[in-house]
């Protein structure tokens, strides 16, 4: 179980924190995403961590949680943000964010720590792998990116290559379809594209023997005039 939050003075800001396992162990520092609290990492998969060796640290970062909430900072245009315009109205950024990161360590005495960030969290990891390497024993960065422009779409060629037919059945050869990248990616649209949805047949019951409806609302698990239905 945490150990009572804590908070540690980092510049203007208190980061409000948590701890798990033995203060002897190697410390891991989980980083949150977007609007995300500490309690976002959930207890129990911090206390099998420390279970498996570590000194587990979560946290607050600024302005969510238990943290310091700016509310004197302007509020940023996120929709002129995301979609590429100018960061002006930005009151901080993740490298403000990975330096209260840094702060942190530095506050719990450490000299440096293994760093996992999810989402937002894994952008504030790499920025302070950047920004303080020495400060990253490791680092892990779940369902994140660094870079906006990072999976936002294939050339027809990467499509193409990433998105051919898997090994078939039984360890067979597979053979690429053949063609230029362009009749490539036109199939790949073609095998995407929304199919029609066929009625299933219980939808038509005069199709159906007694019988044999019952058993299909059965095995689907309907009552109700579903289940009548088929069963005439």
């Amino acid at each position: 179980m945490a150990e009572r939050t804590e908070r540690a003075t980092v510049g203007r800001l208190e980061l409000a924190y948590e701890t798990f396992g033995d203060i002897d162990n190697p410390p891991l520092l989980l980083i949150a995403g977007l609007a995300t609290q500490m309690l976002g990492w959930d207890e129990q998969f911090c206390m099998q961590l420390a279970d498996n060796g570590f000194r587990v640290i979560r946290f607050d970062n600024r302005d969510i949680g238990l943290s310091t909430h700016l509310h004197d900072a302007d509020v940023p245009n996120i929709r002129a943000l995301l979609l590429g315009g100018t960061r002006s109205s930005a009151p901080y950024t993740l490298v403000d964010m990975a330096d209260d990161t840094a702060g942190l360590i530095d506050a719990l005495g450490l000299e440096s720590a293994h760093v996992v960030g999810m989402s937002m969290g894994g952008m504030i990891a790499q920025q302070l792998a950047i920004s303080h390497p020495h400060r990253v024993r490791s680092l892990t960065s779940i369902m994140s990116t660094p870079s906006r422009k990072v999976g936002a779409g294939a050339s027809a060629g990467a499509a193409g290559v990433v998105s051919s037919p898997a090994d078939p059945p039984g360890g067979g050869r597979r053979t690429r379809p053949a063609g230029l990248p362009g009749d490539r990616l036109t199939r790949i649209r073609a095998r995407r594209a929304p199919r029609r949805r066929r009625r299933p047949p219980l939808l038509r019951p005069r199709q159906q023997p007694g019988r044999r409806g019952a058993a299909v609302c059965g095995d689907r698990g309907l009552t109700g005039p579903f289940a009548g239905a088929c069963a005439r």
